[in-house]
């Protein structure tokens, strides 16, 4: 299911929707306990509250089902957030005491739905493992992308997909099994698996097709209402990115997206330039601390200009706040920036973990460079490397480059070649599902990763 062009699971949904009602509810039953039902605007503080505590909920990622899916994690997650939120919710009643709704209803509230979730989620975690609600997988094929997507199924639980085997044309490798699912047939034995092992879906993982696409199987499967896609999609779905590996430039062409329509990109740039005005009056005084701290720390100017590859190939200088010392670059050949780079000074560590080092891009913004969202801007002399390693690297640069993006709220800082090879997949799934409300998520990511200090060391 996609919403704001996100693939977003059905269990994930439903587990929001349910807890939106259960804050809500120990909300309400809180303030009729201690007597606040009638206070002035009672129901939109109850929505107040409830979309603060839901959003420090997906600050801690308890929506991601994945990370919570043990008793353990489920607890020390949700006490985390529950704590952070009741904290927050009363510095506002200090700064803005027309927000209390009751003596004694913000902690009665938090007792309520904590234990109301945990008893729901245990629920949910039980109920999610029966067979007879989960999704059987059938994957046809043995090749390396099939193995792929079958380890991502195993490895998530955000989908309720269970793999009932693999099937292989040679006869020899039936009973043998792979990662952990086995084979279990050949393609003439689709037809009759799809009815024993009831399989709602089909993922066709061969590696070549030519002559050996059963399509008589598979479309007698589609006609049963049984679900066919290629592994690429699946992979898709489950990650947030786009497979690399065994990926045909065919399934760019012919699969849904990479079209970003004129009005798109016209409404990215109003969003922008406003988005950038209003970020750099904003950031003003954060901006001139920065600067200043800069130059008291080491010897050098406070930004500097550096040449990026952006939109298209064209070149131009991005700028941003020194964080490294003036001689990082002795011999004048660029170098990636590592992990805890020992380059990096004493205020730069501080100003990239916090992404402070990024806020002079809001003037590429402004011009016209860079966009507020898309993939991060790379030197020349990188690019050049890496469109000789990595298949598909120049389609990277078929949108303007972002001051924050995708791949940098979903993948730790990277310093080498399989890293850009990593954040590539989460390029092209960006660039393959651009929209403005897609960008105001990533927007709202970013922060949660600057909260959580996920950012670059």
């Amino acid at each position: 299911m996609q919403v704001f062009n996100r693939h977003i699971s059905p269990r994930g949904l439903t587990v929001f929707a349910f807890e939106l009602v259960l804050i809500a509810g120990s909300v309400l039953y809180a303030m009729h306990l201690h007597g606040g039902v009638d206070t002035p605007g009672a129901i939109g503080k109850v929505f107040f509250i409830t979309a603060l505590c839901q959003l420090s909920f997906y600050y801690h990622d308890l929506y991601d089902l994945t990370v919570v899916n043990s008793r353990r994690e489920l607890l020390v997650r949700l006490l985390q957030a529950s704590g952070a939120a009741s904290l927050l919710l009363a510095a506002l009643y200090v700064i803005f005491p027309r927000l209390i709704i009751g003596h004694g209803v913000l902690a009665s509230s938090v007792l309520f739905f904590v234990v109301a979730i945990v008893v729901w989620r245990l629920v949910f975690l039980q109920v999610g493992r029966a067979r007879g609600l989960q999704e059987h997988v059938l994957i046809v094929g043995t090749s390396a992308g099939a193995r792929t997507v079958a380890r991502e199924v195993l490895d998530q639980h955000d989908y309720a997909y269970r793999i009932v085997g693999f099937i292989d044309d040679d006869p020899a490798m039936l009973g043998q099994s792979i990662l952990n699912p086995k084979v279990i047939g050949t393609t003439a034995d689709i037809v009759r698996l799809v009815r024993e092992q009831r399989v709602n879906r089909i993922i066709v993982g061969l590696a070549d097709r030519r002559g050996k696409l059963p399509i008589d199987q598979l479309l007698e499967a589609k006609l049963q209402g049984v679900r066919i896609e290629e592994p690429e999609t699946t992979y898709e779905r489950l990650t947030g990115k786009i497979m690399l590996g065994e990926l045909k430039p065919s399934w760019l062409i012919f699969s849904d997206g990479f079209r970003a329509r004129k009005l798109t990109r016209g409404a990215k740039r109003v969003v922008d330039v406003v988005l950038s005005v209003a970020g750099m009056l904003l950031a003003a005084p954060i901006m001139a601390l920065t600067a200043i701290a800069v130059r008291l720390d080491t010897p050098g100017p406070a930004v500097y200009a550096q040449e990026r590859v952006g939109e298209h190939g064209r070149t131009f200088m991005v700028y941003k706040f020194r964080s490294m010392r003036t001689d990082a670059e002795r011999g004048g050949t660029p170098i990636w920036a590592r992990d805890k780079d020992d380059r990096i000074t004493r205020v730069g560590r501080i100003i990239r973990l916090m992404r402070l080092d990024e806020t002079p891009q809001l003037w590429n913004v402004l011009r016209g460079d860079m966009s507020f969202v898309g993939p991060r801007p790379e030197r020349p002399f990188f690019v050049e490397q890496l469109a000789k390693a990595i298949p598909f690297y120049p389609q990277r640069h078929a949108v303007k480059p972002g001051v924050t993006g995708w791949a940098q709220v979903r993948y730790r800082y990277g310093a080498s070649i399989e890293d850009a090879r990593e954040k590539l997949r989460y390029d092209l799934y960006y660039i393959k599902h651009m929209s403005i409300i897609f960008d105001l998520t990533i927007v709202f990511d970013t922060v949660k990763v600057i909260l959580l200090r996920k950012g670059a060391q």
